[in-house]
């Protein structure tokens, strides 16, 4: 196991902690809390992403099953995310350590500065020792500003924080070649490399109770893996099970995790912002030389080799950058739209220099 403490990203989703005929289950949550406090009591940061809250609170509105309006899932979480989270202050109470609740939407990661202090708030929390219990603000979110699935929002939150292990809890042990379902000789996949588009596709199919199934998983994973975090895909059935996950003994499997390996710094807050919140403003052209120096030399991206620029934007603002037709990445430019076009223009093609794209503001097409 990796020595000294870790800061570890905890996902549960509704399917585990909630009753089948809505509410929360008491022995399931009792069982999510004692683990993560086992994982506290090791001296390890622990931040919570937990769903639950429309399957918490349906029941209330008179549905005998999770509501598919709008409007009644909203409903549901605005009675649901206070009876969750009474829950959680209750156990962790029992365990002698206070909880906090954070409701993020997709524009709290787009905007920067809130971006920059949901970062600040999240380290606060952990460093005065308080558990951070984060959910998607459903009762205001709509359907261009979510994440999709909490899955995706805790490999976010992974990356904000700088986590060193992200793990996903789930109804099931992992991932398999073929569904246990209606397979009998089902092998699990106990450890990937990586997650590819083959691996995606032995996925299918979402929880009852929840939005996402395995598939929403497996490309959280990947992205938390973009981020530099690896992952743990499992079940949870007893106490000490996710101090067992960290010694690489979970019932799950592993994406991209080696328990003896030191911990990855990851990809600075700001680098992640430029890569998956940043609002585009416009894209620009380069030409091979330039693609070469950006992503082979890391090197910054030079005015002479910008061939096209479209899109109104200002210095400052985030583009894309393609080459050959293909997207390369994204980046902060420091100039504008207009003195790019100007810059091009046969006169001025002699004495073009400058930086348009500093290698530090600079993120690839993973």
């Amino acid at each position: 196991m990796k020595k000294g403490k870790l800061r570890l990203v905890v996902k549960v989703g509704s399917s585990s902690i909630a009753a089948v005929g809505g509410g929360v289950d008491p022995a399931k949550m009792s069982l999510l809390v004692a683990a993560i406090s086992k994982l506290r009591a090791a001296g390890h940061q622990v931040v919570l992403v937990s769903s639950g809250a429309v399957a918490s609170g349906y029941q209330s509105l008179g549905y005998q099953q999770r509501p598919r309006s709008l409007a009644a899932k909203q409903a549901a979480a605005a009675i649901g995310q206070s009876l969750l989270m009474q829950t959680y202050t209750q156990m962790f109470a029992a365990h002698h350590f206070s909880v906090a609740q954070i409701l993020l939407t997709r524009g709290d990661f787009s905007h920067r500065e809130r971006y920059q202090h949901a970062f600040q708030t999240l380290s606060l929390l952990l460093d005065k020792n308080i558990l951070p219990i984060i959910n998607e603000n459903d009762t205001v979110s709509v359907a261009e500003l979510t994440f999709g699935d909490n899955d995706m929002l805790g490999a976010l939150v992974a990356g904000l924080v700088h986590a060193d292990l992200y793990m996903i809890l789930t109804d099931t042990n992992g991932l398999y070649d073929k569904d246990p379902r209606y397979h009998p000789d089902a092998q699990r996949i106990s450890s990937l490399a990586e997650v590819t588009d083959e691996i995606e596709a032995l996925a299918k199919g979402a929880s009852q109770l929840g939005t996402g199934g395995m598939r929403s998983k497996l490309i959280a994973a990947r992205t938390a893996q973009g981020l530099g975090i690896p992952s743990f895909i499992g079940k949870l059935a007893q106490p000490a099970d996710l101090v067992q996950a960290l010694a690489g003994n979970g019932d799950g499997t592993y994406v991209g995790y080696h328990p003896e390996a030191p911990s990855s710094s990851g990809v600075s807050t700001r680098k992640q912002w430029i890569a998956l919140h940043s609002p585009v403003r416009g894209t620009i052209t380069v030409d091979s030389g330039a693609a070469e120096a950006i992503l082979e030399k890391s090197r910054s991206l030079l005015l002479a080799g910008v061939r096209e620029v479209s899109g109104k934007f200002a210095e400052g603002e985030v583009i894309e950058v393609y080459c050959d037709g293909s997207l390369i990445g994204r980046g902060v430019s420091r100039y504008g739209a207009d003195q790019l076009l100007a810059s091009l223009s046969p006169s001025n093609l002699t004495r073009r220099s400058g930086t348009v794209i500093h290698r530090d503001e600079w993120t690839p097409t993973r």
